[in-house]
């Protein structure tokens, strides 16, 4: 699969949404909260994204952590499992915390043996 990150990665619609939510698999930190949905039917990794006002009043600050993680999945699907992932951003993080939130992404997302060969 190539690094780019097109609809077929994507989590869309709102019952592919309801599906992860329901299984209630998750993982939480500081930051970011992961919810996963264990062996999808297209067998490659999908990602969906959850960043309320709650945690960001300005939309800049929501599309800079929506940026960070969508970056950070993109450069590191080809190593995540067949599931689908919904993120969720528990606490607002910028540019001097967003290296903790990709560990904590690192730490959630990426199974045991390929977080020894990240980045």
């Amino acid at each position: 699969m190539e690094q780019g990150f097109g609809k077929a990665c994507r989590l869309l619609k709102t019952e592919e949404f309801s599906s992860v939510f329901a299984l209630r698999k998750q993982r939480s930190r500081e930051f970011l909260q992961v919810l996963r949905l264990e062996n999808n039917v297209q067998g490659f990794a999908r990602l969906g994204l959850v960043v309320s006002k709650k945690a960001a009043k300005r939309a800049n600050r929501r599309n800079y952590m929506k940026r960070v993680i969508r970056e950070w999945f993109r450069r590191h699907q080809c190593v995540l499992p067949p599931h689908d992932f919904v993120v969720r951003v528990r606490k607002a993080f910028d540019k001097d915390s967003a290296p903790q939130a990709r560990q904590e992404l690192c730490e959630m997302m990426l199974p045991p043996t390929a977080q020894k060969t990240k980045e």
